[in-house]
């Protein structure tokens, strides 16, 4: 499937990428009547995940150093990273995102911000296979890293 580019380096997918973060946390304070059995499990389950995406965010940062871009097309210098969490999955900065959406709605008990994150998900794989054709054409050692490293946002999940 060719995923459209959305602009000379994908802006597009930078915006909607705002868009749909910014509508996560409006929607966060759309709490919902969550049982009170629910919600302090709720709370401690996205409290955990914020920290791990908090990890994977800085250990994703830490190692893209200067080469770090919002954008999907690699810049032209751009040189591919696979040691230290990359060696793990190919995308943690979207998976920071994702699970950090994750635990701000379970944290605040919110069905709409849970939905918001559903959207983020299949927004962050669409994303991610758009950015990996782009470093495909631009990096020929892409698709063995590919191959090496299965997983595209979630360490051991997916």
């Amino acid at each position: 499937m060719q995923l459209p580019e959305l602009g000379q380096r994908g802006e597009g997918w930078v915006a909607m990428q705002a868009l749909l973060l910014g509508a996560t946390v409006v929607a966060g304070f759309l709490a919902t009547d969550w049982p009170d059995s629910l919600r302090r499990p709720a709370l401690v389950t996205g409290v955990l995940l914020a920290v791990g995406a908090a990890a994977m965010l800085w250990q994703g940062l830490r190692m893209l150093a200067g080469g770090l871009t919002p954008l999907p097309r690699p810049p032209l210098d751009a040189r591919l990273v696979a040691e230290g969490i990359y060696g793990t999955i190919r995308h943690p900065l979207y998976g920071g995102l994702l699970l950090g959406a994750l635990g701000w709605s379970l944290a605040m008990a919110s069905a709409p911000a849970l939905a918001c994150t559903l959207l983020l998900a299949v927004f962050f794989d669409l994303k991610a296979r758009r950015e990996e054709a782009w470093l495909e054409e631009q990096l020929p050692e892409y698709a063995h890293y590919r191959q090496r490293v299965p997983r595209r946002l979630i360490p051991w999940l997916y």
